[in-house]
């Protein structure tokens, strides 16, 4: 999580940024989280142009912090708030990452509720939302939907007023892809 090591991640960016280093303006980088919101409000602080990128995956809490337990210390609410105050702060789009885990957040209906979930916090502000499809893991029991629910799921946002895509899948055959880092030890064994 980058804002856990957020003095460092800060001269990361500086260095990336600076004419000396990579030289990559800042309105070409992203910076992920899980939703650290001091972090968040730590990061609107700098007023640096760089795009936020928050890992959503659900639009109730009971079901966030059964995906994501972070939402157990910062929930829903308090995490699209500090959303709200990072735009009204640096005028940068946030993107919202949503990964579709089948029969638990893939229905239509989750994708209405997601819609209005986001215009209410996020109203007149422009946002994104990116559809990842699970990357799977033999340690976990998210399965991945088929294209034809992730469609559906990208279309009702976006009739809906939500500007939304569906990421493209790389690395998964190595199981290098999003959601799929992890340590493994000895012949086939995960840790």
């Amino acid at each position: 999580e980058p804002l856990d090591n957020y003095d460092n991640v800060i001269r990361f960016l500086e260095l990336v940024n600076h004419k000396d280093g990579l030289s990559i303006g800042y309105r070409h980088i992203s910076l992920s989280t899980c939703g650290v919101v001091p972090g968040i409000g730590k990061l609107a602080e700098e007023e640096l142009p760089i795009t936020l990128s928050i890992s959503l995956h659900a639009v109730t809490d009971e079901k966030r912090s059964e995906i994501m337990p972070v939402n157990r210390k910062w929930n829903i609410d308090a995490l699209l708030k500090a959303c709200a105050d990072y735009y009204r702060k640096t005028s940068r789009r946030i993107s919202f990452e949503y990964t579709l885990l089948a029969g638990k957040n893939d229905s239509e209906e989750e994708a209405r509720a997601l819609a209005a979930l986001l215009k209410r916090y996020m109203r007149g502000m422009p946002i994104h939302v990116n559809l990842i499809r699970v990357n799977e893991v033999k340690e976990r029991a998210f399965v991945r939907g088929d294209a034809e629910s992730v469609r559906r799921f990208a279309d009702v946002l976006n009739r809906n007023g939500v500007n939304a895509t569906v990421r493209r899948r790389l690395g998964s055959d190595i199981d290098g892809a999003c959601g799929q880092l992890r340590r493994r030890h000895g012949k086939g064994a995960t840790e």
